[in-house]
């Protein structure tokens, strides 16, 4: 008779529970959440398991890649259905985790999630790094513009190249002032440097990446959405067509039918949100900036008048 595994992961520990095609509990253990330890606690049953199921979250792309690879029959589950199958459970605690997890691959009742190759999960990094970076450059700025404010000094309109002199000009008679202010402008220019490295491979990932350059020749896609768009989809034949895409980044409108109710609407945003905002921003740049024609622009001037 086959078997069937729960794990529920944690930081330290794994909750492990193996059931067989009755539902009845085989065995029951705890071990450190490494793939080793999981592969060690599973090897002896191999043969019989039929379904090994985890919950998506930080540690299970790694596992999830250590159980793939030894060949066992693993299924990393998405958090909102799992969520929604473990909520009857009126003890929460690991161990009911792993016996609810346990249960759901017995019975079917769950939904698989992608989970990304190792190229991507990089190249996710490398965009949520950059991201990260920008914004407390940005933080640094508004805060150096907001607090200068207070003592009526005002930085004014500027670019980002010229804003350190810029500032550096109404805090000159201020010696203590000026202090904080190089301390910011400092940590404003470090962070700068490390954002125009991490453009620099970006860019070099693009030049050397087909697809990308492929991308790269629709109106209003530059490297970095063509990057993202790359590292979001990554494996292409999991889709069965192009309009399954946009539902799996949340870009479909939600529905709601009961009875004679049936309404659309607005976008489900159950999906990448970055993907989302450069997606949106390409879009804005290829009306309001691209000036060459294409049916790809006419098709968007036209969305506004049928109330899309």
């Amino acid at each position: 008779m086959g078997q069937y595994v729960g794990l529920d992961v944690s930081v330290e520990e794994t909750s492990v529970c193996v059931i067989d095609g009755a539902g009845k509990t085989i065995r029951e253990l705890k071990v450190p959440s490494e793939p080793d330890a999981l592969l060690a606690a599973l090897t002896e049953d191999a043969c019989a398991i039929q379904r090994v199921g985890l919950e998506a979250g930080p540690l299970s792309q790694w596992l999830y890649g250590a159980l793939a690879e030894a060949a066992l029959p693993v299924i990393c589950v998405e958090t909102r259905h799992m969520k929604a199958a473990l909520s009857a459970q009126i003890q929460k605690s690991d161990r009911n985790d792993a016996r609810g997890i346990a249960q759901m691959m017995r019975v079917g009742l769950y939904r698989a999630v992608h989970v990304k190759t190792l190229a991507s999960q990089k190249r996710r990094m490398l965009l949520t790094s950059r991201r990260l970076l920008q914004a407390k450059a940005l933080d640094i700025e508004n805060d150096l513009r907001g607090t200068l404010r207070n003592f009526g000094l005002k930085a004014g309109p500027v670019r980002t190249v010229k804003f350190e002199a810029r500032i550096r000009e109404p805090v000159a008679p201020h010696p203590d002032l000026a202090v904080i202010a190089e301390a910011l402008r400092i940590a404003r220019s470090v962070l700068r440097e490390q954002i125009a490295v991490l453009n620099r491979q970006l860019l070099a990932v693009v030049r050397e990446d087909e697809p990308c350059r492929r991308l790269m020749t629709v109106p209003g896609v530059g490297p970095v959405v063509a990057f993202a768009f790359r590292a979001t989809v990554d494996v292409p034949a999991r889709f069965k067509n192009s309009k399954a895409v946009g539902a799996a980044f949340g870009l479909t409108p939600r529905r709601y039918q009961s009875g004679e109710i049936d309404r659309m609407g607005r976008i489900s945003k159950c999906g990448d949100a970055m993907m989302r905002i450069l997606l949106f921003e390409a879009a804005q740049a290829l009306l309001t900036r691209t000036r060459k024609w294409s049916w790809l622009k006419a098709w968007g001037m036209k969305l506004p008048a049928t109330g899309v």
